[in-house]
């Protein structure tokens, strides 16, 4: 992968992606536009994508760190492009700026840190996390 590489794909936002429905309970009053959460998440995917030549038959990529910004709010049926682009490593982790865009523009930027990881040794220190 070479610094600037970038991928784009399209996704279409639906209500399982809005904020209102990221409450746990009917205290949680979101409103009916695109979760920052979700937001993240299909950043998160971008980046991935972009990362997927690299990654080994026994081997996933993770995330592990965000840092963006909401600046716009998108409603339900919006299309919305993602945009990851390779800007360098840091260590063995892979440095990403990832933005969203909608019909209005520019809708949320940030950067991604991703790491590539053996599977089974994830797992092997998930058990021992959690079985102390």
């Amino acid at each position: 992968m070479e610094i600037g590489e970038k991928l784009e794909f399209t996704y279409t936002v639906e209500e399982k992606d809005l904020a209102k429905y990221v409450a746990v309970d009917a205290t949680d009053d979101f409103p009916e536009v695109l979760a920052t959460a979700r937001m993240v998440a299909l950043m998160e995917i971008s980046a991935a994508r972009l990362m997927n030549p690299l990654v080994k038959d026994d081997e996933q990529s993770v995330g592990v760190d965000v840092n963006v910004k909401h600046l716009a709010p998108t409603p339900v049926n919006t299309k919305v492009k993602l945009i990851a682009t390779f800007i360098g490593m840091a260590n063995k982790l892979y440095k990403f700026d990832v933005e969203i865009h909608d019909d209005g523009g520019l809708a949320g930027k940030g950067t991604h840190t991703r790491a590539i990881i053996n599977k089974e040794r994830l797992m092997q220190g998930i058990s021992k996390r959690i079985n102390k």
